[in-house]
């Protein structure tokens, strides 16, 4: 039986091509230090690009594999994170 990796679920997922925010990381992969884990992708060779983007595409992304609900008084479609993604 193989020992789940969370870094290396993240990696993998980003390396399909996929964008990642730090929330994703640690809800969905359990990432606990997700900007480490950029920075050792980084150190790779990997060239990491990032954007801002709306909280609520980030939501949505996230509600594709667990329930996550905002509170009511979060303006989450007004706010910006982060995501990440491995430049081809």
């Amino acid at each position: 039986m193989t020992d789940y990796q969370p870094s290396l679920a993240l990696r993998e997922h980003m390396l399909e091509g996929n964008p990642a925010s730090l929330l994703e990381a640690l809800l969905l992969f359990g990432v606990q230090n997700p900007n480490a884990e950029l920075t050792r992708m980084r150190k790779d060779g990997l060239r990491i690009e990032s954007k801002r983007v709306p909280m609520a595409k980030i939501i949505v992304r996230i509600n594709k594999f667990v329930q996550c609900s905002v509170p009511d008084d979060l303006p989450y479609r007004e706010l910006t994170m982060t995501e990440y993604w491995i430049a081809r």
